[in-house]
């Protein structure tokens, strides 16, 4: 089982969640990052650090969010690593409060 990066994180991109990840699964996109599936071990640390509440245990991921399951394992394989905390972006805290971001993805 792994874990997915949802909709909510596009445009904010905080990194809390890289900072606590023991196993560097996340990938970092333009606007967005994801979890490498094949590098994830479930262990569950990322999820509470997520500000924005975006990540889900695979099998806990939202019907309306259930296409970033695939997303995160194709992206993964194109964009960098990221293995520690980076500053967001200045605006992430207003695009925080938005609910439907999905045509704002960067790929």
């Amino acid at each position: 089982m792994t874990h997915v990066v949802t909709e909510s994180c596009i445009r904010c991109r905080y990194t809390d969640c890289v900072d606590v990840c023991p196993v560097d699964c996340f990938r970092k996109g333009p606007n967005f990052l994801v979890i490498d599936p094949d590098e994830c071990i479930d262990c569950a640390v990322c999820i509470p650090e997520c500000p924005v509440n975006a990540i889900f245990a695979e099998e806990d991921v939202p019907d309306d969010q259930k296409a970033f399951t695939a997303l995160n394992a194709e992206l993964s394989a194109l964009w960098p690593s990221i293995t520690r905390l980076e500053p967001h972006p200045e605006d992430a805290d207003e695009w925080a409060k938005v609910k439907e971001k999905r045509q704002f993805l960067e790929r």
